[in-house]
């Protein structure tokens, strides 16, 4: 593009300025969320559409493209992992070798953060992170808001490392594709992902942390308990657990403490060499995800819900969930027995949680207290009419979808295999990640109602139609407009300074904007650009989507939200420690790009 083709390129048309004026309007959209972001993205579509500016073909094509095949896949894959525990193993690894040293404390959670969303997303990957963080601050003795922030940032560094670790990655890969580029390899930016995650892991550990105020500690009261619920269990016929002794059933794996043994009537004290016997009745405490697991298991079953669920309607989808008693309850002071529950209520108490209290209680002869936490199987008539029931207050509907160890261990294979076999060349990746779906589902681990519910839709409608608004972009001359306004600024000043031009410009557009959203936006401006600076489109295209995944300056980013009340931080803590960081990586990518894709 010479200086002559600049000036043509920067003549304002009708069409231009439409598509600018709805990039304003979606910007404006998006930082204030006054409507739900897909809503702002599916009806700039619409605009498209009914400005002319795109045929209906082509402003829906974005929802078609195999990315969004992929990142549907990843999510069912990566939500599989994470709710089978083997995250959760990963975390409690990482906090036993972390030990008590501050430095190495913080350097060994900040990178097992920085590998694991390098396939998993960061915004998972923080969440599992966050107890073994805090406990790991705990025992340094330091504030957990100096470890907290760097393990959010930590968790996006990593993301950047691979096709697959961020939304973006993913979206840019999909835009240079229909913009006319090779799209981007599965581990085509480890390279300089890794050198950057390396390079601010060393910047967190050792001097990161300075710049992070040290609020008041997180109390042990702060921390989010893991709750374990009373329930009974029963032995139903031909369970492999008659005549096992107690120590060859691995209750830890089913998150349970076995409590008390009751058989003919007596308590019996639940020694590991004792055996059970046909008819025992186990008193159990177990978490709730450990409740769903021993529900699964041919091995146990729920007694509450044995004895009642024949009594629910067959043509309803038995619901789970959690129900609080509230403190003016006429239920206080009386047993689920006494209240006659489930003949009033057409609910079944399948177990109750009680804070402060250890010592074993069959659920029915409990005498509730306001706080008692039930967990309710009902139809979902029946629990809508519950929710106006001034004794009861409904909280949340309990997700189902529960996998054992051994269907983790599946899933993170199938998904291992799938990454192994598109980096080898034996299959596209879209085939081998959706063939790992498929896997999981055949094996029985996921039913595809289950997979469906770890699918983000919300991220795919936004990525799809910001794909769509990205190609309106490139067909209306926006992108040309633009990339001629900064070709004429930036040209005078060399291709380094176009390029640190096109970096921050991404960065800032971070902030109203999504990561995945700003790069499909300036993608087509940056190839558009490309030929009058001098530089190679598909390098420009890569350097603005890497760019888009490492912007720390502001809590927008979902991972950095997530730590956002825990750490006690406030808005101008992530621009004092996420500006450094952010020039830090700039600069990275601005020496790595050209030298590795020029």
């Amino acid at each position: 593009m010479t200086f002559a083709a600049v000036r043509r390129d920067s003549k304002m048309t009708v069409g231009i300025a439409i598509v600018l004026g709805l990039l304003v309007v979606a910007m404006v959209l998006f930082g204030t969320e006054l409507v739900p972001v897909d809503v702002t993205a599916l009806g700039l579509i619409c605009m498209l559409i009914a400005t002319g500016t795109l045929t209906p073909a082509q402003a829906f094509s974005g929802f078609g493209d195999e990315v969004i095949i992929i990142l549907a896949s990843i999510m069912v894959l990566a939500g599989a992992i994470v709710k089978a525990g083997v995250m959760d193993r990963v975390g409690r690894w990482a906090f036993r070798v972390a030990g008590a040293g501050k430095r190495r404390a913080i350097l060994v959670i900040l990178g097992v953060s920085a590998v694991s969303s390098a396939f998993l997303s960061n915004t998972n990957t923080t969440a599992i992170m966050m107890p073994a963080a805090i406990e790991t601050a705990r025992r340094a003795k330091i504030s957990a808001s100096q470890i907290l922030m760097p393990l959010a940032f930590a968790a996006m560094l990593g993301g950047s490392a691979t096709l697959i670790g961020t939304s973006a990655n993913l979206a840019g890969s999909a835009m240079v594709s229909r913009l006319g580029l090779e799209p981007f390899s599965l581990f085509e930016f480890m390279g300089v992902g890794a050198i950057v995650s390396f390079v601010g892991l060393v910047w967190l550990s050792f001097l990161g942390h300075y710049f992070i105020p040290a609020r008041r500690p997180v109390e042990k009261d702060d921390r989010s308990e893991e709750r374990r619920f009373f329930t009974t269990l029963c032995l139903p016929d031909e369970s492999s657990a008659e005549d096992t002794a107690i120590c060859d059933l691995d209750f830890d794996s089913l998150e349970t403490d076995l409590l008390e043994v009751v058989r003919e009537g007596a308590r019996l004290a639940p020694h590991h060499s004792r055996k059970l016997r046909k008819g025992d009745e186990l008193i159990v405490r177990s978490s709730t995800n450990g409740l769903l697991m021993l529900e699964k298991s041919s091995d146990f079953a729920l007694e509450p819900g044995l004895h009642f669920s024949t009594r629910l309607a067959e043509n309803t989808e038995p619901m789970i969930a959690e129900a609080v008693v509230t403190p003016q309850s006429r239920f206080v002071g009386h047993t689920l027995k006494q209240l006659d529950f489930f003949g009033k209520y057409r609910g079944i108490v399948i177990a109750v949680y009680r804070r402060r209290r250890n010592r074993a209680a069959r659920i029915e002869n409990l005498v509730l207290q306001a706080g008692d936490a039930l967990l309710l199987r009902s139809s979902e008539d029946d629990l809508m009419a519950l929710k106006s029931d001034p004794n009861i207050r409904i909280l949340t509907q309990i997700d189902q979808t529960v996998l054992t160890p051994r269907e983790g261990l599946l899933v993170f294979t199938a998904m291992t295999a799938a990454v192994l076999a598109s980096a080898t060349g034996l299959v596209p990746f879209s085939l081998s990640i959706v063939l790992a779906v498929l896997v999981v589902v055949i094996s029985g681990s996921l039913t595809m109602s289950e997979a469906y519910r770890f699918i983000e839709w919300r991220l795919l409608v936004l990525i799809a139609a910001m794909s769509s608004f990205g190609l309106a972009m490139q067909q209306s001359g926006a992108a040309s407009y633009l990339a001629a306004q900064i070709v004429a600024f930036s040209a005078p000043f060399g291709p380094v300074f176009a390029m640190a031009c096109f970096s921050l410009l991404t960065v800032l557009l971070t902030q109203p904007m999504s990561n995945a959203a700003a790069a499909l936006t300036l993608i087509p401006v940056a190839v558009s650009a490309a030929p009058g600076l001098g530089l190679d489109p598909r390098m420009l295209a890569i350097l603005v989507t890497l760019s888009a995944s490492l912007s720390f300056i502001s809590p927008l980013e979902p991972a950095c939200l997530l730590v956002y009340d825990s750490g006690r931080y406030r808005f101008l803590d992530y621009v004092r420690a996420g500006m450094p960081l952010t020039v830090i990586s700039v600069i990275i990518l601005l020496v790595l790009v050209p030298v590795i894709w020029s």
